[in-house]
């Protein structure tokens, strides 16, 4: 009989020295926990391409992490920050917004000394979102006048070098609020090494939003609300996807977001391509059915990426990896190292 699982069993203790603050020196020397079987064994990232076989399909996010921060102060003269989820036409975007007070319809807000925002109403599950105005294109004046939106858990305010490694070396499709953490470790040597290795690339994009980060609050895994997202699956890679299983090889998300855009895709029969938003919620006992490899990074306590990865690699065996990972001092969240998952064999794709 399937467990039951609540909220509680994916708590573990980190020590916060483990938090990383700062990228490892180079891209590719972050460490790399290759837990496809047990023992697991401790090597470096650039390890990655000879852990893959040719004709095996390496599917990345290329989404691009805009300057969603904002900060200004409200006409009283009160502070107030923005965080920018996501645009939508007319110069319009959806924001969290913090301030001593929250700001009502018709104020208007000033950010970075530069521009004026009014704001227009509350939106979203529990109204957790504004819908602001912007006087001009709102990627434009975000990339003017905005900040590197670091994790909460990064203490230091954002800096050049944030700028340049909290974004992937392919990014491309400007949208995202956080970064494809994953996909941070891939450096051109690697890609090379991947190509001399036979290995191909595809990619998919979708726009990580700040609720990447929200916790599971209660016990109940059915009683949270997932936040959605934007995501696009190119024909391309459906196509890629189609020949690799042709050819006997496997599937490999880059990351968490690449693997839910690509389970999204294909709750029905078939990986389906196109655009929309999902807020698929993957929990142990899903059926997945088109990733078998999984590149990911060490993820934060109780939260649903963790519940994702003890859906994919199979709880018991998470719980180990990441025991070791704490006994063995590696780096955790978004600037930490990484860790490589296979799907057990006995979870058929058509499942």
């Amino acid at each position: 009989m399937p467990r039951s699982f609540r909220v509680s069993d994916f708590d573990f203790a980190l020590p916060p020295e483990l938090i990383a603050q700062h990228p490892a020196a180079e891209r590719s020397a972050a460490r790399l926990l290759d837990g496809r079987r047990w023992p697991p064994a401790d090597r470096v990232f650039r390890d990655l391409p000879g852990l893959l076989g040719p004709g095996d399909l390496l599917v990345f996010n290329d989404t691009r992490v805009i300057k969603a921060r904002l900060l200004g102060v409200k006409a009283s003269g009160g502070g107030v920050e923005a965080l920018v989820e996501r645009a939508l036409p007319n110069r319009e975007v959806l924001a969290h917004v913090r301030a001593s007070k929250s700001p009502k319809p018709g104020t208007r807000l000033r950010f970075a000394d530069a521009f004026d925002v009014e704001v227009l109403g509350r939106t979203g599950p529990d109204d957790a979102l504004f819908r602001l105005r912007f006087p001009d294109d709102p990627l434009t004046l975000l990339e003017r006048h905005g900040h590197v939106p670091l994790p909460p858990y990064i203490t230091h305010g954002d800096t050049e070098e944030d700028e340049r490694r909290y974004q992937t070396i392919f990014a491309a499709q400007p949208g995202a609020v956080a970064a494809p953490t994953a996909a941070l470790h891939f450096d051109e040597s690697v890609l090379d090494a991947l190509a001399q290795r036979g290995v191909q690339r595809a990619s998919v994009t979708l726009h990580v939003g700040a609720g990447t980060f929200q916790p599971v609050r209660g016990e109940e895994i059915g009683a949270h609300r997932m936040h959605s997202e934007w995501f696009d699956i190119p024909e391309a890679t459906v196509a890629a996807i189609a020949a690799t299983r042709e050819r006997g090889g496997r599937v490999v998300a880059v990351g968490t977001t690449t693997l839910r855009a690509l389970e999204s895709a294909a709750l029905g029969d078939d990986l389906q391509a196109g655009s929309r938003d999902t807020d698929i919620f993957i929990t142990p006992g899903f059926a997945f059915r088109v990733v078998d490899v999984l590149v990911t990074n060490f993820h934060l306590p109780r939260s649903t990426l963790m519940m994702l990865v003890s859906a994919f690699a199979g709880y018991e065996h998470v719980r180990t990896l990441y025991a070791h990972a704490i006994d063995a001092r590696y780096r955790f969240f978004s600037y930490g190292d990484a860790m490589l998952l296979e799907r057990p064999l006995r979870q058929s794709r058509d499942a």
